[in-house]
């Protein structure tokens, strides 16, 4: 039996490499010119390597004849090597890419030839002491007999201290050195699994009585005109499901509502954190609806003007108010195809390639056309004003106050920093009686930049700073491109004024409250009118309720958690006592009403190294605030990664993921970011990442994100899977 598994073993390899050898020659065909053979510039431009260091080592490994070409058999040996090797095979290629000069051991000099190129290579810039000091760590670490060099031997043992790392040992940068692998199947959740119902029970709840609410307004309507026949019972089933969508849609974005209620038991009830996405789908339902009651009306008024009893024309009964259709002076027919233009320019204004692609005033502006819809609805239809008048009220309420609110006093952005990434950091004087909670975000409208324009920005501060609030602002859009190239001026308006006297009175400010993360290079102090209108919530309120809170942020999506950060940190630090006498420090064992939480792990994504500068001061004082707790009972826990970087199974990073490791092991701080945390490479493994928060057992697991759509889906995905409650920013 074994013989015969044996026999089909072999049989399916050989195949796969039968395949794998029939779609290299291809690709080598397509890389190759007529002479069939890889020059050094074609062999870098095929493995599009940034640093030219590992493409010309590769290259003159490659190249076994010395012939300054590489043709298809010593590509294909190479890369059978490199692919099918045994871990030795790969190792003995390693060696030889580090060993420059090709002495047969690699020296001091020749290390760090390699290590500058894996710094290039994986978008690191660090200084040149720092340089020498990972070549001295890795090369000491290496260099058992303390020869002066590093033999074979010697780095077969270093590296096996790394499990798995040799096994894996590979090109990855070469997109065509391996054979395409096999489409992975995605995870879709199953709408019938108990962990799919955990996540989805209040909107599906809310969606189902949606659907019953329609099903119930539009039989009652159309059975009241069944002697009228079946066109207007169906326009006017579609007729009463508008009256309710028309006038409830804007109560969907009513943010100050929405905010309250997420301070009462209905937040646990109700879907509001998806209130944007039942929003679109009521928009989708009403231009669904509309064009339903329109073709069903036009239908009727094809019969009617066919009827010889009937004095009117069919344009007549479409376009005019002769026939005297409507509650007000036959205004039904005109005032209905006014609104199906409205809705339609509102509905193609609203779709994500006009508000996505630098056009976001396209779609505001055209978004303001409700009101002129509203006036239409109400001379259209007899009882539309009878739903308008609840919806109407609040909504003109909530803008008449935030409107009030919002232009009552000016306030003053009193600092600026321009950090890393293209991000503004503004301080605003903080009013009076502006409170606001963990998370929360405002609208900010800056005259200078914009007279009319006002625009979402979470709060990086935390509440318990009480004489400022911060905002961290990407450069992503032409509004926030306007706001970093006006105080990258070197004299923007407004600032300079007594510009000592303030840059003293913030310094004290800032010592007294103890929380200041903020960057001393490149800002300016200034005294530039601002108008905010807000606080809003988020759903990020709701982990202070969590027992097990996992925070993962995507580059700037980590602003919404720079605030929820340090307020976690401040209220840790209240429930901690420290004994007078012994200095013993323990713990209050009581949770009390504002925090529940055991735990929490903080994931940070970045592309770049620059893109963890500007909130890394934060992160340190974080990390200082709980150094005497041990690192596996630590309340707060960092995790961080940079996408650009190479990972340790990569032939050009393992030697630089090695020596930041002996480094990090040695300072007790990462090289990258200066934290005490090591910056992991590449993306991470969201499974083991969940697999180890799961088996930690800190309590109930809450997964709170904020970043780009398509991460959330994926991570929304692993949530099912482990049943954790997921939550995302999207405001």
């Amino acid at each position: 039996m074994a013989f015969v598994l044996a026999r089909v073993s072999d049989t399916v390899s050989a195949k796969e490499d039968a395949k794998w050898l029939q779609w290299v020659t291809q690709q080598f065909e397509t890389i190759a010119g007529e002479d069939r053979e890889i020059d050094l510039q074609e062999f870098k431009t095929a493995l599009n390597v940034k640093e030219p260091f590992f493409a010309e080592r590769f290259f003159a490994l490659f190249d076994s004849d010395g012939s300054g070409t590489i043709t298809l058999q010593e590509l294909k040996e190479a890369l059978n090597l490199l692919i099918h090797g045994n871990p030795m095979d790969k190792l003995k290629f390693l060696f030889q890419v580090y060993d420059v000069d090709g002495s047969g051991s690699i020296d001091a000099d020749e290390l760090r030839t390699v290590l500058q190129s894996c710094l290039r290579e994986s978008a690191i810039s660090l200084p040149e002491e720092k340089l020498d000091q990972l070549t001295l760590a890795l090369f000491e670490s290496a260099d058992k007999d303390c020869s002066g060099t590093i033999t074979f031997d010697e780095l077969r043992d270093e590296l096996q201290r790394f499990p798995g790392v040799m096994e894996n040992l590979t090109i990855s940068a070469a997109h065509w050195l391996k054979p395409p692998s096999a489409p992975r199947c995605r995870y879709r959740p199953r709408p019938l699994t108990s962990a799919y119902w955990h996540n989805h029970r209040s909107q599906l709840l809310c969606l189902t009585a949606y659907v019953g609410l329609h099903v119930l307004l539009f039989a009652l309507a159309a059975s009241a005109h069944r002697a009228l026949g079946v066109s207007v019972m169906v326009a006017k089933g579609c007729g009463q499901c508008l009256n309710f969508d028309c006038s409830f849609i804007v109560v969907l974005m009513l943010r100050r509502c929405l905010t309250w209620l997420r301070a009462t038991w209905l937040a646990q009830v109700l879907p509001l954190d998806q209130n944007i996405q039942f929003h679109q789908l009521m928009g989708y339902v009403v231009v669904g609806l509309s064009l339903v009651h329109t073709v069903a009306h036009i239908v009727n008024f094809a019969l009617q003007a066919q009827s010889e009893s009937s004095p009117f024309r069919f344009w007549e009964l479409l376009l005019t108010t002769r026939p005297g259709i409507g509650w007000v002076h036959g205004l039904a027919s005109p005032t209905g195809v006014a609104l199906l233009l409205l809705l339609l320019l509102m509905f193609v204004c609203s779709s994500p390639c006009i508000r996505r692609s630098g056009h976001f005033e396209v779609f505001y502006w055209t978004h303001l056309s409700y009101l002129p819809m509203w006036l239409l609805l109400i001379l259209h239809g007899p009882n539309f004003w009878k739903w308008l008048l609840v919806p109407g009220t609040l909504f003109f309420l909530e803008k008449a106050i935030g409107l009030a609110v919002s232009r009552m006093a000016a306030l003053c952005i009193v600092e600026v920093n321009l950090l890393p990434s293209k991000v503004t950091h503004l301080l605003i004087k903080r009013p009076p009686l502006f409170n606001y909670r963990p998370g929360d975000y405002l609208y900010l409208n800056i005259p200078a930049i914009a007279r009319y324009e006002w625009h979402p920005f979470t709060i990086s501060s935390a509440p318990e700073q009480r004489d400022t609030i911060w905002l961290h602002i990407r450069s992503q859009g032409q509004w926030t491109n306007r706001l970093y190239e006006s105080f990258k001026a070197s004299d923007p308006v407004g600032c300079g004024s007594k510009r000592l006297s303030r840059s003293l009175k913030m310094k004290r400010s800032q010592r007294r409250s103890q929380v200041s993360a903020m960057s001393l290079e490149n800002h300016q102090f200034c005294n530039i009118k601002c108008y905010i209108d807000g606080p809003y919530g988020t759903p990020t309120r709701r982990i202070f309720a969590s027992e097990h809170a996992v925070l993962i942020g995507a580059g700037i999506g980590i602003t919404p958690f720079a605030s929820i950060l340090q307020s976690i940190m401040y209220r840790h630090q209240k429930r901690k006592h420290v004994c007078p006498n012994c200095q013993h420090s323990w713990m209050e064992g009581i949770q009390d009403n504002d925090m529940k939480l055991h735990k929490v792990d903080f994931i940070w994504i970045n592309r770049d190294q620059r893109s963890f500068e500007w909130f890394v001061s934060l992160l340190t004082k974080l990390e200082m605030d709980q150094a005497e707790e041990p690192q596996e009972g630590r309340f707060l826990e960092l995790h961080m990664y940079m996408t650009s970087a190479l990972g340790k199974n990569d032939m050009k990073a393992i030697g630089l993921q090695m020596a930041l490791d002996l480094l990090a092991k040695k300072e007790k701080k990462d090289s990258i970011t200066g934290l005490q945390t090591r910056t992991q490479p590449g993306r991470p493994d969201w499974n083991k990442v969940f697999q180890k928060v799961a088996a930690e057992k800190k309590g109930k697991v809450q997964v709170f994100f904020c970043g780009s759509p398509a991460l959330a889906k994926v991570l929304k995905g692993h949530c099912e899977r482990f049943s954790f409650k997921f939550f995302q920013e999207n405001f």
